[in-house]
């Protein structure tokens, strides 16, 4: 097995091979690795994986990370004797990764511009001594991911002519699209086919209506067959086929703590197989999906949970949570961390903004660029909802978010001061004029734009955290969070908002900054920190919000 190691937080990492029959490792260590794992050869000689040029001293956590080139590495050889599988000189911004063809017969090259979700895709034939990569999909126009093959037929989830995708078969030797052939087309509505598992004489396929997911078998040939029958409105994971007609699944909700089933494909049905041990009464708690108004009059779904019996008298504090960005979304899922602040009386809602994924390219289309404004005005109008509902008042409302997610607390705190009793920016984007100098951050353009060209500068210094914090202002209470080896979003974006948020405050609310050592941008935390920071978080908020446990 390979195994890789992130130091102090890092997204650097370090992989080494474990035997697995005598416990102890062979001798070499692979370095410069940053995304993506390794894709084990066939015959289980070696590896292949994508590795960057090394940085120069001094430069590690900052320096922008480009170069990437795929490699093989044989086992029980040293890491400079790898050898070179493909790399795009001509394109050093590029993100690169391998993957294998189940039968070990093809291997394909992902291609990545950005972050933003559309790739090309090349393909090598192992079998045929000096082939060379061969065009699947040649443009970046969207995502393709071969999710299975039969000989030279591919099958391929896909977004092309599909904003909330498709599953079509593609013949490697004539891959032009007037020859695919659909076998899960684009469903009608708005329901967004989220991933797909191919068994031995089925596909598996999970689709997000309204950021909750479900489960539906289908045949061959794409006829639907039965839908699984999930314990709620959650999230399904982890999907891994077994030879009794039936695999195994990941479920969790916001009020069911991740459980391993296995599922009968045959009838759709789950039997528990392993349950984690926590201490959680689902019955004592509440969920709901709601859908409000933002400024333009788009809908735009939100998850509350809490107690049973909450009193809807404007007086609970209340945890508001967003993301908003890079298609990700934000499913269902149970957090023992959230569960706490749920004990001691809190509220805990989640808004399922544009700029996420929720709702296919569309909804995240309408969240970036130019267009990002519409992820504060969709943030600042869930607030208002919980007001409005009588969950709580500003005074008692705090908002909450990492990453792109600290970027939208940033931005929305600066925007209405006024509508929160709090905030906690979480290794935010703060400074968006020149976060695409640092690490991977030009791999951001795709979503933000960039202050290099005139329209994108016009764009973000309307809404970057650290320009539009204004002296004399009364801003809420305010927690900054980073990792001092965070070289992902450098910790230089929270040191420069925090310091000016504290040159700024008019009001008597504090203004902190939160400093995790030897840690990053969150992967790799050891549990001690995570329960410290998740403490100290929770105990900031209660004082801050003037509540009672």
């Amino acid at each position: 097995m390979a195994y890789g190691i992130s130091r102090n937080g890092s997204d650097w990492s370090e992989w080494k091979v474990r035997d697995v029959k005598t416990g102890q490792d062979l001798p070499e260590t692979i370095r410069w690795m940053k995304t993506g794992g390794v894709t084990w050869a066939k015959d289980g000689s070696g590896f292949y994986y994508t590795r960057y040029t090394e940085p120069k001293p001094g430069e590690e956590y900052s320096g922008v990370t480009k170069d990437p080139k795929i490699y093989f590495h044989r086992l029980r050889t040293r890491q400079d004797q790898d050898r070179l599988v493909y790399e795009r000189p001509d394109q050093p911004d590029w993100s690169l990764g391998a993957s294998l063809s189940k039968d070990g017969r093809f291997l394909l090259v992902y291609q990545f511009e950005g972050t933003e979700p559309k790739n090309r895709i090349f393909v090598k034939d192992l079998k045929l001594p000096g082939s060379r990569f061969e065009p699947l999909f040649d443009g970046f126009d969207a995502s393709y991911s071969v999710i299975g093959a039969d000989g030279d037929r591919f099958y391929v989830q896909t977004t092309k002519d599909a904003p909330r995708g498709r599953l079509i078969a593609v013949d490697r030797r004539r891959p032009q699209p007037s020859r695919w052939k659909d076998i899960i087309p684009q469903a009608e509505g708005s329901a967004v086919l989220e991933s797909v598992q191919k068994t031995k004489d089925r596909f598996a396929a999970v689709w997000s209506r309204d950021a909750h997911q479900t489960l539906k078998v289908y045949g061959p040939r794409g006829v639907f067959l039965r839908e699984a029958k999930l314990p709620g409105l959650g999230s399904v994971s982890g999907i891994a086929d077994n030879t009794k007609r039936g695999g195994y699944l990941e479920f969790t909700s916001y009020a069911h703590p991740r459980t391993v089933f296995h599922v009968n494909m045959d009838t759709g049905k789950l039997r528990a197989f392993r349950r984690p041990g926590v201490d959680f009464d689902p019955k004592k708690y509440e969920v709901k999906q709601i859908f409000y108004g933002s400024k333009d009059g788009t809908k735009v779904p939100m998850f509350i949970v809490h107690k049973k019996g909450l009193k809807l008298d404007g007086t609970n504090p209340t945890y508001l949570y967003g993301y908003g960005g890079f298609n990700i979304s934000l499913n269902p899922s149970f957090s023992s961390a959230m569960l706490a602040w749920m004990e001691m009386g809190g509220v805990y809602a989640v808004a399922n903004l544009r700029g996420g994924g929720e709702y296919g390219q569309e909804w995240h289309d309408a969240g970036r660029l130019d267009k990002k404004q519409n992820v504060f005005d969709d943030f600042i109008a869930a607030g208002e909802h919980l007001i409005a509902a009588g969950y709580t008042s500003s005074k008692r409302l705090a908002i909450g978010g990492g990453s792109n997610g600290g970027l939208l607390v940033g931005a929305v705190m600066t925007q209405r001061p006024d509508l929160f009793g709090a905030a906690v920016p979480e290794v935010g984007v703060m400074d968006m004029l020149r976060f695409h100098l640092f690490t991977v951050g030009k791999g951001w353009k795709s979503d933000y734009g960039s202050s290099e060209t005139k329209a994108g500068f016009d764009t973000l210094i309307k809404y970057s955290p650290l320009h539009n914090v204004k002296s004399g202002t009364p801003y809420p209470a305010t927690m900054v969070m980073t990792g001092d080896h965070d070289d992902r979003v450098v910790p230089a974006h929270s040191h420069k908002f925090a310091a000016t948020l504290q040159a700024a405050q008019a009001a008597s609310a504090p203004i902190l900054t939160r400093i995790e050592t030897n840690a990053g941008h969150g992967a790799g935390t050891p549990i001690r920190k995570w329960i410290e920071e998740v403490a100290d978080k929770w105990a900031f908020l209660l004082k801050a919000l003037g509540a009672r446990r």
